[in-house]
């Protein structure tokens, strides 16, 4: 048990219950360190499944971040991905009741509840208990748009749709996002049927909350976030990026091959390539990516989780296939130019904050409206797909041999501009999380705010 000792004034305790998957705890436990570098007498109880307790029990937390358990009333993390429809009935049906059982045993007793959006029943408990509630939105702010004003697609003949025919159709009328093509958008609905009724459910919770968080940047999406603050009442703040980035350069690259394989390559010349935890691609999708790497010649480090020998084999010599790595101080290093990606949230905005330019490879949920913002808000990136191509189009080995080679060139004159670009946007999110910067700001107002609900 953490100690509270040697605090002045009285503890303000907040629980934190991310949805139980890697992509979500990670920036939930993200915000929690902030919170807890914020101000000393913040206790923060971060409840998870047991079995998530056995993934992440041994990771360094601050003293203030303790972690509790609720039984595993979830079907496993190991096999989430094949039955999406059980494992999301049962986030909305099994975890409330042993939550609100470990509710009354916490001490001292809780001040605030943070939860992720899709746990909509955090929110009841805590108008129940009279203890405020923050919704907290681990996907971009535009995504949020996107459900919040889903009823737009029927009334605009989008809903239901053939994606094969109308992919690139145009969508013009989600408030806050610019234009978006169709085959860029979640069409949840034709996969996980029971899915998108959850969603709507979660959404129409979030103005019971008494906070919207978002672990974006403003900056990044200014006209979605004031799109919604328009909509809610509530308070709506972006604290992005919501990374660990004051430990990216910490340590030296001593003792870890592939940092050090990085220390002796040239600069700006590898190509970081990562495609997420949970959804996945196709085995001859990946026998393509590693057959392109091999006829680019391109310098590359690859993560690839349980495929490491076989893709080894297939990718040729210029590069590194691993099962892990610790991915930000690989961005970080002056030896990475760019990073192909399944647009994960996470991984995106850890790019951003360092600079580095991105080939886009979305399979799906977010992951298309991401690769969007990279590749038409923010031009710091190509799409690896052609727009004309169909979502479940094969890229061939050719086709990704050629990206990757002008991609990673120098001196090509768009690439020149995509990372002129992509420096700014690193000056941008350095510039937020600065005293008097916007997520800065932003986390300085919730802080006042739960310390003020808490007095």
């Amino acid at each position: 048990m953490n100690s509270t000792k040697d605090q002045t004034g009285p503890i303000c305790h907040v629980v934190a219950v991310p949805y139980p998957g890697r992509g979500h705890i990670n920036p939930m436990m993200n915000l929690c360190k902030l919170l807890t570098s914020q101000k000393t007498d913040i206790l923060i109880t971060f409840v998870v499944t047991e079995e998530w307790f056995g993934f992440i029990g041994s990771e360094v937390t601050p003293d203030n971040i303790r972690l509790a358990t609720i039984p595993n009333v979830v079907p496993s993390e190991l096999v989430r991905a094949a039955d999406m429809d059980s494992f999301i009935e049962a986030i909305m049906t099994k975890m409330e009741a042993p939550f609100e059982r470990l509710m009354d045993r916490l001490e001292p007793p809780p001040s605030l509840i943070v939860a992720d959006t899709f746990l909509p029943w955090a929110v009841r408990v805590g108008n129940r208990r009279s203890i405020p509630a923050a919704s907290f939105w681990p996907m971009p702010a535009s995504f949020f748009s996107f459900f919040q004003h889903f009823h737009l697609l029927a009334e605009n003949g989008h809903l239901p749709v053939d994606l094969l025919e109308r992919g690139n159709e145009r969508v013009d009328y989600i408030p806050g996002v610019s234009s978006t093509r169709l085959a860029d958008l979640p069409f949840i609905s034709g996969i996980f049927p029971n899915i998108l009724h959850h969603i709507l459910e979660d959404f129409s919770w979030v103005p019971k909350a008494q906070y919207l968080l978002f672990p974006s940047i403003y900056e990044l999406e200014p006209q979605v976030i004031d799109v919604l603050r328009s909509i809610f009442s509530l308070p709506i703040y972006t604290i992005g990026p919501l990374i660990p980035y004051i430990k990216s350069n910490d340590h030296p690259s001593a003792g870890i091959d592939y940092l050090q394989w990085l220390d002796s390559q040239p600069c700006s010349s590898v190509l970081y390539i990562s495609m997420g935890s949970f959804l996945s691609f196709s085995g001859a999708q990946m026998d393509e990516i590693a057959g392109g790497l091999r006829l680019s010649r391109v310098r590359f480090i690859w993560v690839a989780r349980g495929e490491t020998d076989r893709l080894k084999d297939a990718c040729g010599d210029m590069g590194l296939v691993v099962p892990w790595c610790e991915q930000l101080r690989v961005l970080c290093h002056s030896s990475v130019g760019g990073f192909l990606t399944h647009c994960g949230w996470n991984s995106v905005r850890e790019a951003v904050f360092v600079g580095v330019p991105f080939l886009t490879f979305p399979l799906g949920m977010d992951q298309g409206m991401v690769s969007k913002l990279i590749v038409e808000d923010w031009k710091v990136g190509w799409r690896l797909r052609k727009a004309e191509d169909k979502r479940d189009h094969l890229v061939t080995s050719e086709e990704i041999a050629g990206l990757a080679q002008k991609f990673m060139d120098l001196e090509d004159d768009e690439g020149r501009e995509m990372r002129r670009r992509a420096r700014e946007l690193k000056q941008i999110c350095h510039d937020a999380i600065e005293e008097g910067g916007s997520s800065q700001t932003n986390i300085n107002a919730f802080v006042g705010d739960i310390f003020q609900g808490h007095a």
